[in-house]
Parts: structure tokens; C-alpha cells; sequence
């Protein structure tokens, strides 16, 4: 059975997972700065998954997996315009290189690689960020 949250709780919800995203941020940064860089790239993946879950779950859209929920960033945001498909590409990215950092053996990624990263991860996080400042929340 699917679980409806009133207004406040989805408000809430949203708070946390932005809060987890830009402190997830920063752990990428340390991790980058200390050379953990296969582990940065899980953080960045995660810093953006979080930023995308609260833009889903203030939109009322659920997702059960991290593919589902790549899809539906893609079908209610992307298709329609509300993002670009380049910001998108950001995520997408993420996602198959914090896959193969997690799972592929010898799977290493290089400094150069995490630098360019990081601030696209970042621009990712910003936008959907005025993207959620600038949706109103549907009706419950």
C-alpha cells in the first residue's frame, strides 16, 4: 500500500533530502581532496540522487529503484522541457560511473576526472534546486 504524506511531511521531506545533498556534497570533496576518488564518485552520484528524490517527491512521482528514479527525472522533467537534457546527461553520467565504481573490478577513476565532475554535480544540484523553488507542490 502506498504510503500519502500531508503537506507538511512532503515539506519536510523535501528539507532533508536538499540538507543530504549538500552535505553528501561536501563529503565528495573531502574524499576528492583526499584522494578517495572512487568513493567521491558515489558521493556526487548520491549528492545528485537525493536532490532528484526531493524534486520527485514534491511533484507527488515515486520511484522504486535508481533506474526508476532516473527514468522519472527523465519522463516528468525532461521530456516536458522543465530540464535540460544536458543537466540531465549530468545524472545519467553519474549514475553509470558510481555504478562501475561500485561494482566493476578495477574500476579506478583519476583526479582529472573528479574535478571535471564535481562541478558539473554541482551546477546539477543548483538547478534542480531553482527548479523546486520555482514548481508549486500539486494538492494532496
Amino acid at each position: 500500500m502506498k504510503q500519502t504524506l500531508d503537506e507538511e511531511s512532503i515539506k519536510g521531506l523535501v528539507a532533508y533530502r536538499v540538507q543530504r545533498s549538500k552535505e553528501t556534497m561536501l563529503e565528495a570533496r573531502l574524499m576528492i581532496d583526499e584522494g578517495y576518488l572512487n568513493g567521491a564518485i558515489n558521493r556526487l552520484y548520491y549528492a545528485c540522487y537525493y536532490i532528484v528524490i526531493a524534486l520527485l517527491i514534491k511533484n507527488g512521482v515515486s520511484a522504486q529503484t535508481h533506474a526508476g528514479t532516473k527514468q522519472m527525472l527523465g519522463l516528468h522533467f525532461v521530456v516536458n522541457g522543465k530540464l535540460a537534457p544536458k543537466i540531465s546527461s549530468i545524472y545519467a553520467t553519474l549514475f553509470e560511473k558510481r555504478h562501475s565504481s561500485d561494482y566493476d573490478d578495477f574500476a579506478f577513476y583519476d583526479n582529472e576526472t573528479l574535478e571535471k565532475l564535481y562541478p558539473q554535480a554541482k551546477e546539477f544540484i543548483e538547478t534542480i534546486e531553482n527548479l523546486l523553488k520555482d514548481l508549486v507542490q500539486p494538492d494532496i
